[in-house]
């Protein structure tokens, strides 16, 4: 028998570390949001074509709807921590929630594509603070001893949310038009706020420890790659012109002055660029840079081909989609413990090389393979990509010290949005020269797009650079150095 100070004791543990009802409905209003976001980031790529015939734009024109909201996720998600202090985390959340709802029902009453790459800017502002600002809510609720458990059922509709956009996009268009795309956020956003408002306890501001952000940096770094990722984009597809010119020209005079004053100021900046002076580091954010290229130029390009060149429906082209996002789900909870046990060097090569088999079926120019091929190979391509985060995430993480861990989670999440902005913005390009050139020269859209595609693949075959130098054995092994 216990002693009662023994029982006592254990009883208040038990407490302590079970995962009650009033937790998990917390955690699951909270991680709504979250997938909310995740949910409008892949279900939208499935209209770029119908929303460029709708509003008489180009593809190089809509991409923006995916760029801009990558660009605008990636800068605010940095200044979540300066928020939840300043202004309460339940405070922030809710009002980044409704932020998104206005802006989803701004974005399906759209007229022009302007106003709709606008709105998704806007979109993006509550996007990028709800999963950061909910995150940090469910650990102060749930404590060190419950964290672990809770996160992992909670990030279950997180991961399923990318495989399910693509699919009810595809409903969507096929029974409505591409402004549903968006006007379908409005009542999961309203009962996420009605719930939040009853369930989430309120927090209190802690206005004297939060520092405050860095607002220089956020003057300098997003208008800088806003301009040079458009004037790269539009030289590209229209030709150098004096408009085109002047932001190739004023993005890159601000990304000079954002790298002066990231490397002279005594806050942390917006992108700490002083991380990158350690070897681990900046070979985890190259690779985390073009893996976001890899990743998100891929998943604009896919629904475009399965729809203008097999001429499938947006439901089919959607559901083809979804192999790529299952086989990404299914491997990333595994890649961790192999990374463990082999060390990241050889998982992340193994992940890049799957990545590439996975692309090869498309960049075949001379006939049209079939579905289940295609099928099979977004499969290899999800298993890929699923298998060099975690082992990419690690190196970044073991290449600093604990104290610069808020810094690196920044710049990775900053990294791996520019990236795919980048990547997208290229890759639009890319097909709209190839599909211009193939309608003059008498061409077709499957030359264009393998033309296309093999761009994607040099993505993924750039990654193997910086992976190859990463340790070869896990932290604490033997010649782990090497």
């Amino acid at each position: 028998m216990k002693p009662p100070v023994a029982a006592e004791t254990a009883a208040r543990t038990d407490e302590e570390e079970r995962l009650d009802p009033a937790l998990l409905r917390l955690g699951g209003v909270l991680i709504l949001g979250a997938a909310l976001a995740q949910l409008d980031a892949t279900i939208v790529n499935v209209g770029i074509g119908p929303m460029a015939r709708s509003l008489g734009e180009s593809v190089t024109t809509m991409q923006w709807v995916s760029t801009g909201y990558l660009l605008t996720v990636a800068f605010v998600a940095p200044l979540s921590g300066w928020l939840h202090k300043r202004f309460g985390g339940k405070r922030v959340w809710l009002a980044a929630v409704a932020l998104f709802v206005v802006a989803s029902a701004l974005s399906g009453l759209a007229w022009s594509g302007g106003s709709l790459i606008a709105f998704r800017l806007l979109q993006g502002v509550g996007g990028g603070l709800m999963q950061p600002v909910g995150q940090a809510l469910v650990a102060r609720h749930a404590g060190p001893r419950r964290i672990g458990r809770l996160v992992g059922i909670i990030t279950v509709p997180v991961s399923l949310a990318p495989i399910l956009g693509p699919v009810l996009g595809g409903v969507l268009l096929q029974w409505a038009d591409w402004r549903w795309l968006f006007l379908v956020n409005i009542p999961i956003g309203v009962v996420a706020l009605v719930l939040a408002a009853r369930i989430v306890p309120a927090d209190s501001a802690d206005r004297d420890t939060a520092v405050r952000p860095d607002g220089l940096g956020l003057m300098l770094l997003p208008p800088g790659l806003a301009a040079l990722v458009y004037g790269l984009a539009e030289v590209g597809h229209r030709g150098a012109d004096p408009v085109q010119l002047t932001a190739l020209i004023a993005g890159f005079v601000l990304l000079v002055g954002y790298v002066a004053h990231a490397l002279r100021t005594t806050r942390t900046p917006l992108l700490d660029l002083r991380l990158f002076a350690g070897r681990g580091f900046a070979l985890a954010g190259v690779n985390t840079f073009l893996l976001g290229a890899a990743l998100y130029s891929s998943m604009m390009l896919l629904p475009l081909y399965f729809m203008q060149v097999q001429g499938m429906n947006p439901l089919h082209a959607g559901l083809l989609l979804a192999p790529q996002a299952l086989g990404s789900a299914l491997i990333t909870p595994k890649a961790g413990k192999l990374t463990d046990r082999h060390g990241p060097r050889h998982v992340v090569l193994v992940g890049i090389a799957l990545t590439i088999v996975g692309t090869v079926p498309f960049v075949v120019a001379d006939h049209t393979p079939p579905a289940y091929l295609l099928a099979l190979a977004l499969f290899l391509r999800g298993v890929g990509l699923g298998a060099v985060v975690p082992p990419n995430v690690a190196a970044t993480y073991t290449s600093v010290d604990r104290s610069q861990a808020p810094a690196a989670t920044s710049a990775r999440t900053v990294l791996n949005r520019i990236g795919g902005s980048v990547g997208t913005a290229v890759l639009a390009v890319i097909l709209q020269n190839a599909l211009s050139s193939a309608a003059a020269d008498g061409g077709s859209a499957q030359s264009a797009y393998a033309h296309t595609f093999w761009w994607a693949l040099a993505f993924s075959a750039l990654t193997l650079i910086p992976a190859a130098m990463y340790p070869r054995y896990a932290p604490g092994k033997a010649g782990a150095a090497n």
